[in-house]
């Protein structure tokens, strides 16, 4: 409860501080790049490094690659039909196919389903949405704002990118441990993000843009909150027959809240950065309650 209670409390800030002028108006992009050069990175080190890695749990680390998936193929065709530039596109894309798994995600897990399956939580969100996001997620995002270049051009972007830096250097010391200095130096980095990410997503939410964006927020929202966790169900319940409670907090995650870090990383490359703060600013509240009702839905297989 108190982190759902301090995401509020960051959001709202963000937008009071604006409506105030009490921040200049460059505060986004300040706070977007300690998120992208020092937050994340320093949370990467410390969870990928961290993970235990079990073949029993190959379903929750699939989940967000296939969620991912089947949004670019969902949001691609739409954009086809309803002429949505490129940069609405990339927006839709890292944040309606990429869930928020970890500020939302968790603290859901722990109030419907019980603390001893945040590992299933965290899983999913290092393993799947973070991992997508740093991978499949920022070449999208590199190709999308560059536009016509070359994919040396894009390569090179990728791999200046420092959380992908810094997921490359967790896997490699994978094999030696942290003395406890580094973890808790990495983790109260680490920690930083949430409150920060919230705040600049809330100062560059524009109420007022609901109505331009009213098209592609729908089709962004229904996604994330509906379809795209329904396909999830069909696929592990339906067709491939799973059951059991780490199924159920899988498909769970595919219901949270659009991703926060995705919004910063569109509106970082130029993707319709007020789409994107709609997305998570809309997404979140309304993920309160379609959230409940997907937990209902489940407790049933």
């Amino acid at each position: 409860m108190g982190n759902l209670i301090m995401m509020a409390l960051c959001f709202a800030a963000g937008m009071i501080l604006r409506r105030y002028g009490r921040l200049p108006a460059s505060t986004p992009s300040v706070l977007n790049s300690y998120i992208i050069n020092v937050a994340l990175p320093a949370l990467t080190l410390l969870h990928i490094h961290d993970l235990e890695y079990s073949s029993g749990l190959a379903f929750p680390a699939m989940m967000a690659w296939i969620l991912f998936a089947g949004g670019f193929f969902f949001f691609r065709k739409a954009g086809k039909i309803f002429s949505l530039s490129a940069g609405t596109m990339g927006a839709l894309f890292l944040t309606g196919g990429l869930g928020n798994t970890s500020f939302v995600g968790l603290p859901m897990i722990e109030a419907f389903y019980g603390a001893e399956h945040l590992g299933v939580g965290i899983l999913i969100d290092q393993l799947g949405s973070f991992l997508t996001l740093s991978t499949v997620g920022i070449v999208l995002a590199a190709s999308l704002s560059l536009g016509n270049t070359s994919p040396s051009d894009i390569i090179r972007k990728i791999l200046a990118f420092p959380p992908f830096i810094a997921l490359l250097a967790a896997f490699a010391l994978t094999p030696f441990p942290y003395p406890g200095w580094v973890s808790e130096v990495l983790g109260r980095l680490g920690d930083t993000l949430p409150p920060i990410a919230l705040l600049s997503v809330g100062f560059q939410l524009r109420v007022g843009k609901v109505r331009d964006k009213a098209g592609p927020l729908a089709l962004g929202l229904f996604y994330k909150l509906l379809l795209g966790p329904a396909l999830m169900a069909l696929l592990f319940i339906l067709i491939l027959g799973e059951r059991g409670t780490t199924i159920q907090v899988t498909i769970f995650e595919a219901a949270s809240a659009p991703m926060i870090t995705g919004s910063i990383v569109a509106s970082e490359h130029g993707l319709d950065p007020d789409l994107s703060a709609l997305m998570v600013g809309i997404g979140v509240p309304l993920s309160f309650l379609t959230l409940p009702c997907w937990w209902w839905i489940l407790a049933r297989f």
